[in-house]
């Protein structure tokens, strides 16, 4: 009977993961903010973009720590923490707005909020690695198919609130840009949400295993697990952290500038050029919104199949797989073969999928190299790679743009040759 209450215990542990990973990934929509900024203040599209990489950055270190004080403090303290200071980062942010002050910005969704969600991200994907030994791939790709799909709610809903929210004076002047009041609900809903499903968050009992389950002879066991210290000692620790962060840097470059990307797509394929009506700015905005929505859910969805089918196939063969695809797709992008605004939406869903596959199947990687026994650590510290990844892609394709495509495509062509050599570590003791 205990067994049992535990093996229903451990779905409503991946539920609420999920629904902190829906609230987390809103991040991935910043996009959709960056237009509305720059007009309504007048800054210039690299100190906005300046945002989005210090978010990146400071995700990574603190999913890193954070991965720490799982092992330490527990799933639920850590995920509290990081509900409490994403929802409060969020709701400084739109005071931010609302003030015109851009160091505010970096401050309130730079630093603050992106601590919150590196606590929060590491401790669904740690926690669920131990209740699910049975479904390692499918479970983390579960919860960060929630990261990936947040920014769908958000691209989808949030250029409606900021369009409603805007305020106009009688000159025609822009006074509100309606960023601060979106941000405002969406900090309280974040704080609700997510320090919410965080106490739901416990680790399984010692040694226990899923009624029926052995661990296969190839993976390391929980007992046989490396230490973070012994782990970083090995290159293979180092080669899974290349291949994430060259992964990541690939994706977060399209990520950063993917509605404005979009909306000139759009206005190329619509004929719209010189000036535009009010109605036509509002049309091209919503179509940016459309690709950035609708690729977030091949973001999540690509998550839970890549990571599906890394049970299959295995962890390094998917990686070889979405290395050699998205290198050839974003060459086929960078030639000008897609010039067409639903083409590229098409491109845009496959090259997310890849990239949010990389996040849902490298768990699985490492704890299949390295033992789940301290998977929170080593992990944890190996999303650093996301750090370095949010200065990389984010500033390529500002500084970069006429060949931030091909870089992107050498980038992973190198990540696909390090997948190629890669071997599994051998035993501690061997």
């Amino acid at each position: 009977m205990a067994n049992e209450n535990l093996e229903s215990k451990r779905w409503f542990i991946a539920i609420a993961a999920v629904v902190i990973q829906l609230c987390l990934g809103t991040v991935y929509a910043w996009s959709v903010f960056k237009n509305p900024l720059m007009n309504m203040h007048g800054w210039d599209g690299k100190s906005v973009q300046y945002t989005f990489m210090l978010l990146m950055l400071i995700i990574g270190l603190s999913a890193a720590f954070g991965g720490t004080l799982v092992d330490k403090k527990g799933p639920r303290f850590v995920a509290t923490i990081g509900g409490i200071l994403f929802g409060i980062g969020t709701l400084l942010a739109g005071y931010a707005d609302q003030v015109g002050n851009i160091w505010l910005l970096y401050l309130g969704f730079g630093v603050i909020a992106a601590l919150g969600n590196g606590f929060g991200y590491v401790t669904p994907i740690a926690t669920l690695i131990r209740w699910f030994p049975d479904k390692r791939g499918l479970v983390t790709g579960l919860a960060v198919m929630g990261f990936g799909a947040g920014a769908f709610f958000m691209g989808k809903i949030a250029p409606a609130m900021i369009n409603s929210f805007k305020e106009i004076d009688e000159a025609g002047k822009v006074i509100s840009s309606g960023v601060a009041m979106t941000w405002y609900i969406w900090g309280i809903v974040f704080l609700i949400l997510v320090a919410g499903a965080a106490q739901l968050f416990k680790n399984p009992p010692t040694g226990w295993l899923p009624r029926g389950f052995q661990p296969a002879a190839a993976s390391v066991s929980a007992a046989d697990s490396f230490k973070l210290g012994e782990a970083i000692k090995r290159p293979q620790w180092w080669m899974l952290w290349a291949m994430l962060c060259l992964n990541i840097s690939a994706g977060l470059g399209l990520i950063s500038q993917h509605s404005p990307l979009a909306q000139d797509v759009y206005k190329k394929t619509m004929g719209l050029l010189g000036d535009l009506t009010p109605d036509q700015i509002a049309l091209v905005a919503a179509a940016g919104g459309t690709v950035v929505a609708v690729a977030a859910i091949f973001n999540g969805l690509g998550r839970l199949f890549w990571a599906k089918i890394s049970d299959n196939i295995g962890r390094r063969m998917v990686f070889l797989i979405m290395f050699s695809t998205q290198a050839v797709v974003y060459l086929l992008v960078a030639m000008g073969y897609v010039s067409n605004y639903y083409l590229f939406i098409v491109v845009s869903c496959y090259l997310l999928a890849c990239y949010g596959g990389g996040f849902a199947t490298m768990p699985a990687f490492a704890a299949d190299s390295f033992g789940p026994g301290y998977i929170g650590k080593v992990y944890g510290f190996m999303l650093t790679a996301w750090s370095a990844a949010g200065l990389i892609g984010p500033y390529v394709f500002e500084t970069f743009k006429d060949q931030a495509l091909y870089i992107a495509a050498i980038l992973l062509v190198v990540g696909f040759f390090i997948a190629l050599v890669y071997k599994p570590p051998r035993a501690k003791n061997a």
